[in-house]
């Protein structure tokens, strides 16, 4: 069975300002999903799900989905902040989602195989498609989940700070626990974030988490009992957001699961911020001049 690739494009794009994920960065208009989608169909997956806002629905099939009719499986699950939960009679009344554990949750009709999660507005390379699709074909089971972890001086904008997992690991490659960091920048030639008031300084090789996982199925049960419990413990908080690696660590910390870090060397490129969009526009230039992709990732007609 072919694992699915799950794609979060439903995020608001606050601090770049706008609908970053419809943004063309290709030399022939592609967005960095279409990089996602190219990479994993290369790579062996046979679906892909995109999780999105129901207003945005027409210009994302239009701008984006269309391209890969005949390419790959497609559909669509919407993450709204009142969206169904089974367990939870009204969902308490706010501006935005719940975040990505949220997202995933509401693709849980949708996907009946191992399953591969990727943000939107994030290119992480053939290299971190393959490896996670590798394990989700040949390893994966209910008890043995995966991620792929990046070294954190290939993952840095130039433009501003970062929020990142920080991954601890034992000496075989499992992982011990993912930390949100948030505020991580390049500082002449260190890279820190501020915790109290003090710069912690991590090395360049830190692994860290860019949100491309690889599960079993059988997570989205676990992950619905975790998130009633969420909403109930923070009904009046419109800041508080539901994340994945919550849904990990508690696995982890029960020891219900094994979760294997594979390392990625592949550098990321991603738009945080809009200053970011022109250093991802040579990236993706220079990437078709070299061949690792062709001259146009589809040679079909948009409807």
């Amino acid at each position: 069975m072919k694992p699915t690739l799950l794609v979060l494009a439903a995020g608001m794009g606050s601090r770049y300002g706008g609908l970053k994920q419809l943004d063309e960065v290709g030399p022939n208009g592609e967005t960095i999903i279409d990089y996602s989608v190219y990479d994993a169909i290369r790579a062996g997956f046979g679906k892909v799900v995109f999780v999105i806002r129901k207003n945005i629905e027409k210009a994302f099939k239009e701008k984006v989905s269309n391209k890969f009719k005949g390419e790959i499986e497609v559909a669509f699950a919407f993450q709204e902040k009142d969206a169904k939960i089974e367990g939870i009679d009204k969902m308490p009344d706010r501006e935005k989602p719940w975040g990505t554990g949220h997202a995933v949750l509401v693709a849980q009709d949708l996907v009946n195989e191992p399953f591969a999660i990727v943000n939107a507005d994030d290119y992480y390379g053939i290299e971190a498609l393959q490896k996670v699709a590798d394990f989700l074909i040949n390893d994966c089971n209910e008890k043995h989940y995966s991620m792929v972890g990046f070294h954190l001086k290939n993952t840095i904008s130039e433009n501003g700070s970062v929020s990142r997992g920080v991954c601890s690991t034992d000496k075989n490659d499992y992982l011990s626990t993912v930390t949100e960091r948030t505020s991580i920048r390049r500082i002449d030639k260190t890279i820190c974030y501020e915790e109290n008031g003090e710069k912690i300084f991590l090395k360049d090789d830190t692994i860290v988490s860019m949100n491309l996982w690889g599960f079993h199925n059988n997570i989205f049960e676990h992950t619905r009992k975790m998130f009633v419990d969420f909403v109930k413990n923070n009904p009046e908080d419109p800041k508080a957001e539901f994340y994945i690696p919550l849904v990990a660590n508690d696995l982890l910390e029960k020891e219900a699961i094994e979760l294997k870090v594979l390392t990625s060397t592949e550098k990321w490129y991603g738009v945080t911020y809009k200053e970011d969009k022109d250093d991802v526009v040579t990236a993706m230039k220079n990437l078709h001049s070299s061949g690792k992709y062709p001259k146009a990732l589809w040679n079909i007609e948009i409807d």
